[in-house]
């Protein structure tokens, strides 16, 4: 699978070691294209995984804001319910598409 926007694929991983949560595919930290991904201040809460944690997605000088989110300390028993650590684990929506590679 990957993750492509503005016809770049930013991140890439085999379908096994995605996580799908909810209807969203998750990307290990290790399959993400570093250079399209900033940091940002955007944070969200979920009632049972936790505080999420976003990057803006840059291509090409083109700005998706708040275009991947992630959980960085994933709450208590939300891991139990996935039966999978998604810690760090990278999902994406705003027009970024997840497909088969």
């Amino acid at each position: 699978m990957k993750a492509v926007w503005q016809n770049q694929t930013i991140a890439e991983a085999p379908t096994e070691e995605l996580i799908r949560i909810e209807g969203n595919w998750y990307f290990p930290p290790t399959s993400i294209d570093a250079q399209f991904f900033e940091d940002s201040d955007h944070k969200t809460t979920c009632h049972w995984k936790g505080d999420a944690s976003y990057y803006d997605v840059v291509v090409d000088g083109q700005r998706n804001e708040f275009g991947a989110w992630y959980y960085p300390q994933p709450k208590e028993g939300s891991i139990e319910r996935v039966k999978h650590d998604f810690t760090d684990y990278v999902a994406f929506w705003n027009g970024i598409e997840v497909v088969e590679s």
